[in-house]
């Protein structure tokens, strides 16, 4: 994570000099602020990777002596099925189409990304994938 941190935090740095020297030539505000804020978002998952690197084990991309097969393993926990994102997607289908043919659409929407959300976030604490 070491590696992964100083790489964002020079990302940050580089993109931070172009917001400048592009703000200075250009006098162009929109363009300007994106840059800033892409500085700004690269700052803050640098310093997240720098923070978060100081506080857990050496994993092997940070070793120099390490091999290919050092870094394998279970990676986490991946959900097999799950109906949620379906509605998730068809809810905020619903709900951009809402700014499309009138914002009516949204009250019926809403309901549906909120059931999509919930069923998601409370998935394993109920029915067969209960967890003890």
């Amino acid at each position: 994570m070491k590696v992964q941190g100083r790489m964002f935090i020079w990302l940050a740095v580089f993109i931070l000099v172009i917001a400048i020297v592009y703000g200075v030539w250009s006098k162009e505000p929109a363009g300007t602020t994106a840059l800033f804020l892409a500085f700004g978002l690269s700052i803050m998952i640098g310093y997240y990777l720098a923070f978060t690197a100081r506080r857990v084990d050496v994993g092997a991309q940070d070793n120099k002596e390490a091999d290919v097969a050092d870094d394998a393993g279970e990676l986490g926990f991946f959900s097999p099925h799950s109906w949620q994102p379906l509605s998730l997607g068809i809810g905020g289908a619903m709900a951009f189409l809402g700014v499309v043919f009138g914002w009516w659409l949204l009250f019926f929407s809403v309901p549906v990304i909120m059931v999509g959300l919930f069923g998601w976030v409370f998935e394993y604490y109920r029915g067969e994938n209960a967890n003890q």
